[in-house]
């Protein structure tokens, strides 16, 4: 992401704690409420009968599709900005802004009865959260490196973890009120809004800003000690298993209240097991960016696939209330890691053009996240019971994710990292 500094940011380091949670709060709103929260009113809007498992795939594929979209755009902005220089300069926090209007906005929308309408709105509400994803990341971690405290960046990736965790709650205290899904969708959007509001007056200004007139793309020869350039193949594998990870998680992620329903009919803590998923991604997150530096990156995205696909297989082995905890904290743990270490592997490989195979990767996560939810609709169409789909479904997610980890482990040894 390409943005211009004028001048130093005046506060010290104690000014970085509001920095850090308001890039926080931004993606807790962005992406626990504006691309998650359909995940815990799901059971809610199928128990009103406005749609069934079926469309609730084809929905929640269009929110995925159109994050996909939002991350690419922002990954091209660069070379968009140098084409159409009449383009205004926009600062970050500007677009931070907008977006979370546009989040509270498009959740309120859901509440509205024209379900022809859903899918436009979720595919709006992706392309959103990608947006603020991005230019929220982009004007926290500039500022913090900025006030000399970089490593406080990883505090605003537990942010999706607890938007997902509050979300979560909300919806199971609805749940046990007998709440229709509009009111859920009306009391997201307000809580969207009131959580920007009360980081509104820290997402101001600040220098960083759109590339308006392009810039020098950066050269191997720019950069000291730049590692040989690693063929296509490398860059293949690596991809596909990315690609693999966005697969792996989203059956689970989009359908948990429904399957936990289907295996623990009537359990108290059916509407629990999403906000614990919440956690497990706010712990991982504050780990990921806390481990030692060095070692082969691989290795670690390997780990964490296998951790995802136990997480899974806890539900499937164990279909009890212990399974279902166990499996929601392992799916959640690596979910922030698995990105954040795959986006450094890229850096390592291509330090030059690191940007425009972050796009290549995010698309793979995407086309991933987009097949999930309609694989799981084709296979309770064929099944015989509910739970029978699920089961076939999150085993498929699970293999996806081991076949994941194996692409990584034949990578350490095909391409081993030079001392």
């Amino acid at each position: 992401m390409a943005f211009t500094i004028k001048q130093p940011i005046s506060a010290g380091p104690s000014g970085a704690w509001p920095i850090a949670l308001a890039g926080l709060v931004s993606l807790a709103v962005a992406m626990g409420i504006g691309r998650f929260a359909f995940t815990p009113i799901l059971p809610m809007m199928l128990s009103d009968g406005v749609v069934d498992l079926a469309g609730a795939s084809w929905l929640a594929s269009a929110n995925y599709l159109g994050y996909m979209l939002g991350a690419i755009f922002c990954t091209l902005q660069p070379w968009i900005w140098a084409r159409l220089r009449w383009l205004p300069a926009l600062a970050f926090s500007s677009l931070v802004r907008a977006g979370l209007l546009a989040t509270g906005a498009l959740t309120l929308a859901m509440a509205w009865p024209l379900p022809a309408a859903w899918p436009v709105l979720r595919f709006a509400a992706g392309v959103t959260s990608a947006v603020v994803f991005v230019y929220t990341s982009g004007w926290c971690l500039s500022r913090l490196s900025r006030l000399g405290v970089p490593s406080m960046g990883g505090i605003i990736y537990a942010g999706p973890g607890a938007g997902i965790v509050v979300s979560g709650l909300l919806a199971s205290g609805m749940v046990a009120l007998h709440w229709t899904a509009a009111s859920g969708w009306v009391i997201l959007g307000v809580l969207a809004f009131t959580l920007s509001a009360a980081v509104w007056h820290i997402l101001r200004g600040g220098d960083e800003r759109l590339m308006a007139l392009g810039a020098r793309v950066p050269q191997a020869a720019d950069l000291p000690h730049a590692p040989a350039s690693h063929g296509p193949g490398e860059m293949t594998v690596l991809t596909l298993a990315y690609g693999l990870a966005g697969f792996g998680y989203i059956i689970t992620a989009t359908f948990l209240p429904v399957i936990a329903r289907a295996a623990l009919p009537g359990s108290a803590w059916l509407d629990l097991f999403w906000p614990i998923f919440g956690l497990g991604v706010m712990l991982g997150a504050l780990l990921a960016t806390r481990l030692p530096h060095g070692g082969d990156l691989r290795v670690r995205l390997g780990v964490c696939y296998v951790l995802q696909a136990l997480g899974i297989a806890a539900s499937l082995w164990s279909p009890s209330l212990t399974g279902f905890i166990i499996g929601s904290l392992l799916l959640g743990i690596p979910f922030t890691a698995i990105t954040f270490f795959a986006l450094q592997e890229v850096r390592r490989l291509r330090p030059a053009t690191a940007s425009s195979f972050i796009g290549l990767l995010t698309a793979a996560y995407g086309v991933g996240q987009i097949a999930g939810p309609p694989l799981v609709a084709l296979l309770l169409r064929h099944s015989a019971t509910t739970g029978e789909g699920f089961t076939l479904s999150l085993e498929i997610a699970a293999s996806a994710l081991l076949v994941g980890a194996s692409l990584y482990a034949w990578m350490v040894r095909a391409y081993p990292v030079l001392k």
